[in-house]
Order: structure tokens, then sequence, then C-alpha cells
């Protein structure tokens, strides 16, 4: 069976075609000097830069907080020791230890009460000499009379030397026990001074811990959201350059193209059914091309046979 003319030299045209499309290698100027592949996005770039300049970036918190934490302890160790001596004002003062009312007891309250004394001895002595004055005045000295004077002057005076020396000594307790007191006021003001301040440095170091965590987990929210941010952008990128990509590999094997569908209008022509691509593959023009002049060449053979 002979094949048409027209179809027969519209075969041998395809076949022309087709040895030289073959023969000349494929245009890659449209892929010379461009790229398909996305970059790196500033904001993934920003991302990147921002979790590399945190790295390390609590550190200073943590490092505030353990001195604040080191500072309460000693807080607390002094505090452990105020209230150690608070213990010593416990009781009635009695005995000579460090809490003692003796302890607070003016030093030099014995010598005040004894030149207190050597003055009213004096004073005393300088009465004795008045009432024996009188009596020699009366003519009376030595006499009974003078004699009884004098046992009252005494018995008065005495009174008054043991209420003067009770005096100062009363003054003296009285003293002690006022200093005792205010020393325990000031032990336990200071024990509540430091407790007080053990709490604040205990309390910087939750901020300080605090604080470190808040900015972890903010510069850790800042990175993924750039990062995420940046991949968005990044895809969008990427589609519009397969779309470039895309167009390039149409641009470039236009010449193939072109060549399967002529060769596919022939195959019409002569009753000829293109194969049917492989499921999950994507043939390129020029396999298809080569496909469909094969179909053709097979198809003419059969005419001429």
């Amino acid at each position: 069976m002979a094949l048409p003319d027209y179809l027969e030299s519209s075969a041998k045209d395809f076949a022309r075609q087709l040895t030289a499309s073959t023969s000349a290698p494929i245009d890659t100027t449209k892929f010379t000097g461009r790229q398909f592949v996305a970059g790196e996005d500033p904001l993934q770039t920003q991302a990147i830069n921002l979790a590399t300049a945190g790295i390390g970036g609590f550190q200073p918190f943590l490092t505030s907080a353990q001195q604040a934490i080191t500072q309460a302890g000693q807080d607390v160790g002094a505090v452990r020791q105020d209230l150690a001596g608070l213990g010593q004002f416990m009781g009635t003062g009695a005995g000579t230890g460090a809490g003692s009312i003796a302890a607070f007891t003016s030093p030099f309250q014995q010598q005040v009460i004894d030149e207190s004394l050597r003055q009213f001895d004096r004073s005393r002595a300088g009465g004795l000499q008045q009432i024996a004055d009188r009596a020699a005045g009366f003519g009376a000295f030595g006499g009974g009379r003078q004699g009884a004077l004098e046992g009252q002057f005494m018995a008065d005076t005495a009174l008054g030397r043991a209420g003067l020396e009770a005096q100062l000594r009363a003054q003296g307790f009285a003293d002690a026990v006022g200093r005792r007191g205010q020393a325990f006021g000031q032990q336990q003001a200071l024990a509540n001074q430091r407790a007080n301040l053990a709490n604040q440095q205990a309390g910087l170091a939750q901020n300080q811990f605090a604080l470190s965590n808040f900015q972890q987990a903010g510069r850790a929210s800042d990175v993924a959201n750039l990062g995420q941010l940046g991949a968005f952008r990044q895809g969008l990128t990427q589609s519009q350059l397969q779309a470039d990509m895309d167009a390039a590999r149409t641009a470039a094997f236009e010449p193939q193209q072109r060549l399967q569908q002529y060769g596919g209008g022939l195959g019409q022509l002569a009753g000829f059914a293109s194969p049917a691509p492989i499921p999950g593959s994507t043939p390129s023009p020029f396999s298809t091309a080569l496909s469909t002049a094969l179909g053709i060449g097979g198809l003419f053979g059969k005419f001429r046979s």
C-alpha cells in the first residue's frame, strides 16, 4: 500500500527537521547566568543574626541573680548571728555576762560614789567642828551637851550618807538598764534590717531569673516570627523563579515543541496514535517528538510493505 504523496512529502520534511533538531545542541542561553533556586531571604538572615547575637544574652541576668543569691545567703548568716546576740539579753540581766546589767554599768560608778561620800564626810566633819566651836563658845566644850548634839548629828548624817549612796547606786542601775534596753533595741533593729535585705536580695534574684526567661522567650519568638516570614517570602520568590524556569524551558524547547505538533498532525492524518506517556513521568518535547517520529516511521513502513 503506497503512502499518499502529500503525506510522504510531509514525512520526509518531518524526518529532515527531526534530524536537524537532534543534530543541533539545545539552546542553553535561556538558562545561562540565571538563578532558579531562591536564596536566603533577608528576614531569614535577620533571624539567623538575631539568634546568633542572642546566644548567651541571658548570662548577665543569671550572673546578677547568682550574686543576689550569694548576698542573700550572707545576709541570712548575719541575721542568725544577730538573733544569737539577742539571746544574751534574755532573762533578768543578772550575773556578769555580755547581756547582763553589770555589763552595761558604768565602770566609773564606784569612783563617783566614793568621791560623793568623801565630799559628804568632809561636810559632816565640818558640821561636827561647828558643834564643837559653839560648845566652846558657851564654855561647854567636852560636856554632855556637846556629846548629845554630836551623837544626834552623826545619827542624822549617817542616814543621809546611806541615802546618798543608795540614790547613786539606784541611778547607776537605772542607767545600766536603759543602756541594756537600748542595746537590745539596736541589735533587734539590725537583725530586722538584715532580714529585710536578705528578702530584697532573694526578690532581686527572682526578678533576674524572670528577666532572663523573658529575654530568652522574647528573642526566640522574634527569631521564629522572622524565620516564618522569611520562609514565606522565600517560597514566593521560589514560585516566581519556578515560573521563570518554566518559561525559559518552554523557550529553549520551542523548536522541539513545534516539531512535536508537526509530527502529531502527521500521525493523525496517517491514523497513528501517539504512545501514552508513562504514568508519573513528564516527557520532554524532544523525547515526545522522537517518539512520534518513530511511530510515524513504523506506520510508513507498513504502508510501503
